[in-house]
């Protein structure tokens, strides 16, 4: 899946608002130098979409506060050994 997103770097709070479809605004901490904006950015669409942040690239926009972003929310999901539901 491919989204539209405008983010707000330097912002007092991190948060993500669906502004249409596939289209977001999202609010990150960090400053928008040596790529910590993006790396934000990464960390909080993969809260937002429960992914891992290695399924979510930035396709273009790396320097702009506009950006498109590929999640590749088709990939198999991995359970870690706490999530097991059996009874022991």
């Amino acid at each position: 899946m491919i989204i539209r997103v405008k983010v707000q770097a330097h912002s007092t709070q991190e948060k993500i608002e669906e502004m249409g479809q596939d289209e977001y605004k999202v609010w990150v901490t960090a400053a928008p130098a040596d790529g910590e904006a993006n790396k934000a950015l990464i960390e909080v669409l993969a809260e937002h979409f429960n992914i891992a942040p290695s399924l979510i690239r930035i396709i273009s926009g790396n320097k702009s506060s506009r950006k498109l972003v590929e999640l590749d929310i088709d990939a198999p999901i991995q359970m870690d050994d706490n999530d097991d539901d059996t009874a022991e």
